[in-house]
């Protein structure tokens, strides 16, 4: 998410307005993100390319993450978003033309020149391409379609060019259309949202229950949509992301009675989600290599979907509690966290496989790697703030951020 809502509030409205545990959130998820990805080269799941060390030995740490961080963002996101309108007095066309070129240029220009990389390992290790890169790029922009494998029976094709890890932005971009048209056409759903919202803040099974629901059902009914991060056929994504998308400008719109009650829950928030996340582990263990009963396969598809909402109801409700308040740590960080994002993945994957002849053990190559990443996009964010604000805006770096960063 290229914004902070906090930065674009009036001044005068900064003490009541401003959510900056929800700043400190998107920060704190965009630094597990990095973690997260250094993870995946390490666990036999499906990407991008593996370790030589590849194990299942993590994965259970990993899945304490996956479930709910991209559902974080979006929350997020949508709160942002509520905010950001209700600051910003001017037509919704306006306003969606600035986000989109915050949004799809720097998509684009990930395409073009960040992510190329990514696909050149992954084509050499996983189809023993051996051209050089300069011949890949040329192969890359004009859609070579011919990198298959069979996987699970199934063949599968490395789709080019291709959006990698940015396929956040065209997903938020088109939420960003989407909740624009409901305001413009639909306002009193929003109103009627952010009501319920507030209803449902006065009782703690509600709250438990609120972004639950929409999870679970996605779970259960959708689940057997494979995950393609194809922003127009990605049905079981959409079903999560959308959902909490929306119930974030929801809560945003419900007031700080919303995020005190989450702060009450947080201990019980927690408490479930652990225990979901301990009986997730014990049943993917325990069916590792037979077909289990269809009626607990339905159960733990809904305690999946709850886990995801109750980690948030956590997370949010700690922040609430611990980090509302501002720094300039803060305002330097937002600034920079989206530029962070958009290098992060190619750094990772290059600084893997530079690394990869020396032969290291998973655990300090991994603690490696994440300080590589974070120093280098650093460097690179501390850099591209000096370029002309065009230039800049290809990295996330928008006027506002730049500005931001500065104080």
């Amino acid at each position: 998410m290229p914004w902070t809502h906090s930065a674009t509030l009036p001044a005068s409205a900064a003490d009541t307005q401003r959510l900056y545990f929800l700043d400190w959130l998107r920060i704190l998820a965009f630094g597990l993100l990095v973690a997260y990805h250094v993870g995946m080269y390490y666990v036999s799941w499906g990407w991008h390319v593996k370790s030589p060390a590849a194990s299942d030995a993590i994965e259970p740490l990993m899945m304490l993450s996956s479930p709910w961080r991209m559902g974080l963002l979006f929350l997020i996101s949508g709160a942002a978003l509520m905010h950001a309108v209700a600051a910003q007095p001017q037509p919704l066309g306006a306003f969606f033309r600035r986000r989109s070129a915050r949004l799809l240029w720097p998509l684009l220009f990930g395409m073009l020149v960040i992510v190329p990389p990514q696909s050149f390992f992954e084509v050499v290790g996983k189809f023993g391409y051996s051209g050089s890169y300069g011949e890949f790029l040329l192969d890359y922009l004009s859609g070579r379609d011919d990198f298959c494998r069979l996987e699970e029976e199934r063949r599968r094709c490395l789709i080019l060019p291709t959006w990698n890890h940015l396929w956040f932005l065209p997903y938020l971009w088109a939420y960003t259309g989407l909740f624009l048209l409901i305001r413009a056409w639909a306002p009193g759903l929003l109103a009627r949202g952010s009501a319920a919202v507030v209803a449902a803040s006065g009782s703690k099974w509600r709250l438990m229950l609120l972004g639950a629901l929409p999870l679970m059902a996605a779970r259960v009914f959708l689940v057997r949509f494979e995950v393609t991060h194809n922003l127009v056929w990605d049905w079981y994504s959409h079903a999560q992301y959308l959902s909490l998308f929306l119930l974030g400008a929801w809560m945003a719109g419900a007031g700080d009675a919303l995020w005190l009650g989450l702060r009450r829950l947080r201990w019980l928030a927690l408490a479930a989600a652990l225990l979901s996340w301990a009986l997730l582990m014990f049943y993917f263990n325990a069916y590792a290599t037979q077909t289990p009963p269809e009626a607990l396969r339905q159960l733990m598809r809904l305690l999946w979907g709850g886990m995801q909402w109750w980690v948030l109801v956590a997370v949010c409700g700690f922040a609430r509690h611990a980090l509302h308040r501002d720094s300039p740590l803060r305002r330097r960080l937002s600034a920079a966290v989206f530029c962070v994002y958009i290098l992060h993945q190619t750094v990772i994957i290059v600084a893997s496989q530079a690394l990869k002849p020396w032969h290291l053990a998973p655990l300090p190559e991994g603690l490696l790697l994440i300080a590589i990443t974070l120093m280098l996009c650093g460097w690179v964010y501390a850099l591209a703030r000096r370029l002309p604000a065009p230039l800049a805006l290809l990295l996330g770096i928008s006027p506002e951020a730049r500005q931001a960063g500065s104080r």
